[in-house]
C-alpha cells in the first residue's frame, strides 16, 4: 500500500458521522428546527431556518446584480496598474474609446469631490493619480453599454507608468522604516530583567500568510443618480453608512442626499467592511459624469488583484520560562504587511496585540507592533480582524516550549491560563491581561479538561505515539488549543446601534437595524429578538433591508457584535411597543403593568386572554404608538489608544479544539482526520446557526493555515490570483469526524438572551490544526523528537510541510 493509499485509507477508516451536539455533556441538538421551532411558545434558543434559507435554495434570494436594472444603465470596469510603485506618467484612452459600445473613461480629474477617500487615514486615492502604489491600483474606469464592453475596453487603456523601486515584504519595509502608522509598543513588568533570569530561553522568527475573502458574491455597486442631486447607492456592503459618507464625500455633497440599502451580501468575511466602499464611489463618480446609473461588478480575477487580504504578518520572539513550561518572560516584534495604505491596519494591528496573549498569563511581556507599508493591495479587515495574527504567536511559542522541555503541549498551554493564582508579591493575580483589562469569566480551567476527557485525547496521543514510532511515510499529530477572544469594536465609538421597529394594524411586525446580512443569520436572530419581545411567532415578524435612510450612522457589520448590538437594539424598541400595548391593556382591565404577558401570540392579564392582533386593532382606534426607535450602546467598555491599556471588551468568549492530523513525510501532503470542538456561545439564540457559524469559522481558518497561500511575484504581480491558483477548503476537505458541542453557561455580562458572539472566535480554534501539523513533523524527526523549534511557515503547504521536515 502506498503511502497515498494510507492517506486517502484514513478517511474511510473513520466510522464517525459529522456529528454535532448541543450541549457539553454530549446531548443531541433539538429535533428537526420546523418541528421544535414549531413546539416552543419562544424563538430564542430554537434552531430556526434562516430567513432567507428557501428563498436561497429555490434562487429567489435576490443579490445586487438580480435587481432590475433601470433604463439606460451602463456598465463600467477598472483600469489596473500593471507595475507595483511608479510615477504615472498619463492614461492613453484612445483605443478603449474607439470600441464599440464605449461612452468614454473615468479619471482622477473626473472626480467633482475630494480626490483622496474618506478613510481615517486619508491616504488612498479615489484613482491612482501621480504615482501607482501596487499592481492592481485602480487608475480609472471604462464606462460602456455592455459588461464585456467595458472590460475589454478597460484593457485596452495603455497606462504610461515609470518604475520605481518597491517594498514587497515587511521585513524589508521595516528595515527602511517604512510604515503607514506609526509602530505601538504595550509593556508590562520587567520582561528584559526577567529574561536575564529565567530558567529557560528560546527565541525564533516565523511568517504566517495573508488569505483571500472569496466570497461567492464578488465585490459590486450599482450608483443610481436620483433627482435634485440624491443618490440611491446598491452596495454589496458590511458598513452602509461608511460607503453613504464616502460617496458623499467623493461627490462633493451632504451625506442626507445619499442613501445606500443592502438587502444581503453573498458572503463577506470583513472584505466588505471598507473595500465596498471602493465600488461604490467609483460607480457613483462614473454615474455623475455620464447622467446615468452605473453598475460595477469585478470579475474574480480583478477582485483578486484589487482588493486586500488579510493581513500577512511577520514575527520574532525571545522567550523565558520555568521546568513547568510557564512564561517568565516575553519579549514579542510583530510586522503587519499592511499594504500601501492604511485601510484598517491600525485596529487590525492593534487586536492582534491584545490577542497576542489568546488564555494565558503574561507577567514580564513587551510586544511591538510596527504596521509595515508594501506595495501591494492595502491589506483589510478579515474574520478575526488582527486576532487571529495574534493568538497564533502564542500558541507557536508555548509548542515551542513544551517541544523543548519534552512535555505535553496540552500540560504547558494549562499551566500558562489565566487564573485566580496570586503572584509572588501577593498583591495582583494571574488575572489581568498585558493591557489592563481583567479577565474576569474565565472559563477555561472548565472547557478545557472537559474536551481533553470527551475526546480522549491522552489515550489518542499515547496511540498515536505509538503508530508514529512503527511507521517509515506517515506521521500524525495531535493537538489541544483554546481560545479567549475579546467582543467588542477596540473602537470605543462603534459600540453603539440603533433599530426600528413598526407593528401593523394587522398584527404583523416589520424590523429595521443598523446590522447587514451576509449570510450569517444576523436577521434570523434579530427576528427571534423581536418575536420573544412581543410574544408573536416567528412567521410575524419581517426584517427588512439594512438602509442608511431608515438607521443613520450605523457601525460596520463586524467584530462578531452584530447580534449584540442590532439585537439589544431592536428589543428595546420592541419592547417599547410592548409597554405601550400593556399600558393600554392595563386601562382596559384596570390591572398594573407588570401583570400583563406577551406570549403564544397572545396578551394575558389577570382577566384574561387577548390575540396580540386583536389588541393591536384596539390600541390603533385608540391613537396607541405602535412603532418605536431602540439604541443600545456597549457598557462597561473604556481604553487609552495611545497606550493600549483599558477595557476594550465587554466580554470574551472561550473554546477549545482537538485535532487530529496525518502528514506524508514523502511528499509534505497532509489530511486533518478527526476535530473535537467545545465551544462557549453563551445561551444560544439559535444553535443551528451558532453550530454552522462554528463549523463554518474552524474550516476557513484550517483554509488560512494549510491550503490559501498568497504568492506575489518578484514584480509584484499576485501570482494567487484565481480558484486554480488559490485554493480554498472544499468538502473533501472537512474531516469525517467532526464534532462540536456548545458550552451550556450563560454569558456572565448582561448580553441580549444571554448569548455570546459567535462569528469571529471559532476561527481561531483552527490554530489546534497548525499545532497538530507541527507536532506531526516533529515526530518525523531521528528519534521522534526535533534538535528545535519545528520551523513551519503557515500556510502549511506540501511545500512548507517539506521544509518544516528539512527536505527541500
Amino acid at each position: 500500500m502506498t503511502a497515498r493509499d494510507e492517506l486517502s485509507l484514513s478517511r474511510d477508516a473513520v466510522a464517525d458521522p459529522v456529528t454535532v451536539t448541543a450541549d457539553a455533556a454530549g446531548n443531541l441538538p433539538p429535533a428537526p428546527q420546523s418541528q421544535a421551532a414549531a413546539a416552543s411558545p419562544r424563538a430564542l434558543g430554537q434552531p430556526h431556518a434562516h430567513e432567507s434559507a428557501r428563498a436561497q435554495v429555490a434562487g429567489n434570494a435576490s443579490y445586487i446584480d438580480d435587481l432590475p436594472e433601470l433604463k439606460g444603465t451602463l456598465y463600467a470596469a477598472p483600469i489596473l496598474s500593471k507595475v507595483a510603485h511608479g510615477r504615472l506618467n498619463g492614461v492613453d484612452t484612445a483605443a478603449a474609446l474607439a470600441m464599440p459600445g464605449v461612452r468614454g473613461v473615468v479619471l482622477s480629474a473626473d472626480i467633482p469631490g475630494d480626490k483622496m477617500l474618506a478613510a481615517f487615514a486619508h491616504d488612498e486615492p479615489v484613482f491612482a493619480f501621480e504615482t501607482v502604489q501596487h499592481v492592481g491600483q485602480v487608475v480609472g474606469v471604462v464606462v460602456a453599454e455592455s459588461v464585456m464592453q467595458a472590460r475589454r475596453a478597460a484593457r485596452a487603456v495603455q497606462v504610461d507608468i515609470a518604475p520605481l523601486p518597491a517594498v514587497l515584504d515587511p521585513r524589508a519595509a521595516h528595515a527602511q522604516q517604512s510604515y503607514v502608522l506609526p509602530p505601538v509598543f504595550v509593556r508590562r513588568g520587567a520582561p528584559e530583567e526577567a529574561m536575564a533570569h529565567a530558567p529557560h530561553r528560546l527565541g525564533g522568527s516565523f511568517d504566517v500568510g495573508g488569505q483571500e475573502h472569496f466570497y461567492l458574491e464578488g465585490q459590486i455597486a450599482y450608483a443610481l443618480p436620483l433627482e435634485q442631486n440624491q443618490w440611491w447607492i446598491h452596495s454589496s456592503t458590511q458598513h452602509p453608512g461608511e460607503v453613504q459618507h464616502w460617496v458623499a464625500h467623493a461627490l462633493g455633497i451632504d451625506n442626507h442626499a445619499v442613501t445606500v440599502q443592502c438587502r444581503r451580501m453573498g458572503g463577506g468575511f470583513g472584505g466588505k467592511e471598507t473595500q465596498a466602499g471602493h465600488l461604490a464611489v467609483w460607480s457613483a463618480v462614473a454615474a455623475h459624469k455620464f447622467g446615468a446609473p452605473v453598475k460595477l461588478r469585478l470579475d474574480r480575477d480583478d477582485d483578486f488583484l484589487v482588493t486586500g487580504k488579510r493581513h500577512p504578518f511577520a514575527y520574532d520572539y525571545e522567550v523565558g520560562f520555568d521546568g513547568r513550561g510557564r512564561i517568565t518572560a516575553l519579549v514579542l516584534t510583530m510586522l503587519a504587511n499592511c499594504g500601501f495604505s492604511a485601510d484598517l491596519s491600525g485596529p487590525v494591528a492593534d487586536r492582534a496585540v491584545f490577542h497576542c496573549d489568546n488564555a494565558y498569563f503574561l507577567e514580564n511581556v513587551l510586544v511591538a507592533s510596527y504596521r509595515c507599508k508594501t506595495n501591494t493591495q492595502s491589506h483589510t479587515a478579515f474574520r478575526g480582524f488582527g486576532g487571529p495574527q495574534g493568538v497564533i504567536a502564542i500558541e507557536r511559542i508555548l509548542g515551542d516550549i513544551a517541544g523543548a522541555l519534552r512535555l505535553d503541549a496540552f500540560d504547558v498551554r494549562m499551566a500558562n491560563l489565566y487564573s485566580d493564582e496570586p503572584l509572588a508579591d501577593g498583591k495582583a493575580k494571574r488575572d489581568t491581561t498585558h493591557y489592563q483589562m481583567q479577565v474576569e469569566d474565565n472559563i477555561l480551567h472548565a472547557l478545557m479538561p472537559q474536551l481533553e476527557q470527551t475526546c480522549h485525547y491522552r489515550a489518542r496521543a499515547t496511540e498515536i505515539a505509538a503508530w508514529n514510532a512503527q511507521q517509515t511515510v506517515l506521521r500524525r499529530g495531535i493537538a489541544i488549543t483554546p481560545v479567549k477572544f475579546g467582543i467588542s469594536f477596540t473602537a470605543t465609538l462603534f459600540n453603539q446601534a440603533g433599530a426600528l421597529v413598526h407593528v401593523y394594524t394587522d398584527g404583523s411586525v416589520q424590523v429595521n437595524h443598523g446590522g447587514t446580512e451576509m449570510g450569517q443569520g444576523l436577521h434570523t436572530k434579530v427576528a427571534q429578538i423581536v418575536a420573544d419581545e412581543l410574544g408573536v411567532p416567528m412567521a410575524q415578524v419581517l426584517v427588512t433591508a439594512s438602509d442608511t435612510s431608515k438607521v443613520p450612522n450605523a457601525s460596520a457589520t463586524a467584530a462578531s457584535s452584530g447580534t449584540d448590538l442590532n439585537g439589544r437594539a431592536a428589543q428595546f424598541a420592541a419592547r417599547n411597543i410592548r409597554d405601550n400595548l400593556a399600558s393600554f391593556v392595563c386601562g382596559l382591565d384596570t390591572c398594573g403593568a407588570g401583570e400583563i404577558s406577551f406570549a403564544g401570540g397572545e396578551v394575558i392579564s389577570p382577566k384574561g386572554r387577548r390575540s396580540f392582533n386583536e389588541v393591536v386593532k384596539e390600541a390603533y382606534a385608540n391613537r396607541i404608538q405602535l412603532w418605536s426607535d431602540g439604541f443600545y450602546r456597549t457598557p462597561k467598555i473604556h481604553y487609552d489608544k495611545t497606550t493600549l491599556t483599558g477595557r476594550p471588551f465587554f466580554y470574551f468568549a472561550y473554546g477549545a479544539a482537538c485535532s487530529e492530523v496525518v502528514i506524508d513525510t514523502l511528499t509534505g501532503e497532509s489530511r486533518v482526520l478527526k476535530v473535537d470542538i467545545l465551544h462557549d456561545v453563551g445561551h444560544s439564540i439559535n444553535p443551528a446557526i451558532d453550530i454552522g457559524q462554528i463549523e463554518g469559522g474552524f474550516i476557513q481558518g484550517m483554509g488560512w493555515l494549510t491550503t490559501e497561500e498568497l504568492v506575489w511575484k518578484a514584480d509584484g504581480a499576485l501570482a494567487t490570483h484565481a480558484p486554480s491558483t488559490y485554493k480554498i477548503p472544499a468538502t473533501g476537505d472537512v474531516p469525517e469526524h467532526f464534532r462540536i458541542a456548545l458550552w451550556p453557561e450563560a454569558n456572565r455580562e448582561d448580553n441580549v438572551g444571554g448569548s455570546k458572539a459567535v462569528g469571529e472566535p471559532p476561527f481561531m480554534l483552527a490554530v489546534s490544526v497548525y499545532e497538530a501539523l507541527r507536532h506531526a513533523i516533529a515526530a518525523a524527526w531521528p528519534g521522534g523528537k526535533a534538535n528545535g523549534p519545528i520551523a513551519l511557515t503557515a500556510p502549511a503547504t506540501a511545500e512548507n510541510v517539506l521544509r518544516a521536515l528539512g527536505r527541500m
